[in-house]
């Protein structure tokens, strides 16, 4: 057994999300949101490569050692999958691995809104999940495809690097590919993804102008995209991908997304209150003709009022769902301010 798998190992039973290994410090794991060291000697350049090199092939080696960083996910059986970077820094070798639950949690079980099984049931058009790094994006996405999974026939193509969470097939068949391992790249997989008859296609992340736009092709030709983008709210994913393209093409952009945008679901996790876990944030940007005409229009800034009066059909600004987590005693005043929410100056303002 590898040393590592001891880690992962502890990770599991302690329920935490991240294992840090940088020399200087002993294996740190991210428990609740917080970084807390495990019981183990602080890790040297040489012990910490020897450690991550054991569960390297030679080929890997070698990516590390050329090009200083690496993504790949690694495997324990009975325990889970991780997905992992490793990455050189000042004090020497270094990675970080995220584990990915062996279970794929429901919308129930996540407490999600019940808005997200209608945008399950969509036919064509963009979905958009997105937040900071580390927000849960990956999870709600597993819960919203495995809804899918479980109440329609459907051919699901998911293009990730490295690939997250594996779905079996139930009502709907899966291809899922890894970049690097089954395809060059984002764009190279969308390219070729119209022709591999799609119901839906999950990008793991429209990190670049090439993959945002084929991705808009793809949603325009009537298969349903899901992508993510690291963006804290549904007006500045909207603004981040408009603003990705040159200036000569920003209208046209702004014509293919107020088309193609059906959801924008902007997360966040907060620590719950009784500190034993945490807890998604969301605000839910359903689509709409008064949307499309706000984003041909450039109005972007008239999104949240028409999320704040969007109830009746799914819609929820973030402020307004965190005031119900507060109201409900899922989550302190004292966390939501820490997190910069500006919902109010004073944390002790708000009533419930």
């Amino acid at each position: 057994m590898a040393i590592i798998d001891q880690f992962f190992r502890q990770m599991k039973e302690m329920g935490a999300s991240d294992l840090h290994m940088a020399v200087g410090f002993p294996p740190k794991i991210r428990l609740h949101g917080e970084l807390t060291p495990l019981d183990h000697e602080v890790l040297t350049q040489e012990s910490n490569q020897q450690i991550l090199f054991e569960i390297l092939d030679d080929d890997q080696k070698k990516h590390v050692t050329e090009n200083l960083d690496f993504d790949m996910s690694y495997e324990l059986e009975g325990v889970g999958r991780f997905r992992c970077n490793i990455l050189y820094q000042h004090r020497g070798i270094a990675a970080v691995f995220r584990i990915i639950p062996d279970k794929i949690l429901t919308i129930e079980d996540l407490n999600l809104p019940a808005t997200l099984k209608t945008i399950a049931g969509y036919n064509s058009g963009l979905v958009l999940v997105t937040g900071p790094t580390g927000s849960g994006k990956s999870t709600t996405l597993a819960a919203i495809i495995d809804h899918v999974n479980n109440t329609r026939n459907c051919h699901i193509i998911t293009i990730e690097d490295p690939i997250e969470f594996v779905h079996q097939n139930r009502k709907s068949i899966f291809s899922h590919r890894e970049i690097g391992t089954h395809t060059h790249s984002f764009a190279d997989a969308l390219k070729v993804a119209s022709r591999e008859d799609p119901d839906i296609i999950l990008v793991g992340e429209m990190r670049d102008l090439e993959t945002i736009s084929l991705a808009l092709t793809c949603a325009e030709l009537g298969i349903l995209v899901f992508g993510t983008l690291h963006t804290n709210s549904a007006a500045k994913t909207i603004d981040r991908i408009i603003s990705a393209f040159p200036s000569n093409m920003q209208a046209q952009t702004r014509t293919m997304l107020a088309e193609s945008v059906k959801a924008i679901i902007a997360q966040q996790l907060l620590k719950t209150a009784d500190g034993k876990g945490r807890c998604a944030a969301n605000e839910i940007l359903i689509g709409s003709k008064a949307l499309a005409s706000m984003i041909r229009e450039s109005k972007i800034s008239q999104i949240s009022s028409l999320l704040q009066t969007g109830s009746s059909v799914g819609m929820q600004s973030m402020e307004q769902h965190i005031l119900q987590l507060i109201d409900s005693g899922t989550i302190t005043k004292e966390e939501a301010a820490s997190k910069g929410i500006k919902l109010f100056e004073d944390p002790t303002a708000i009533t419930a």
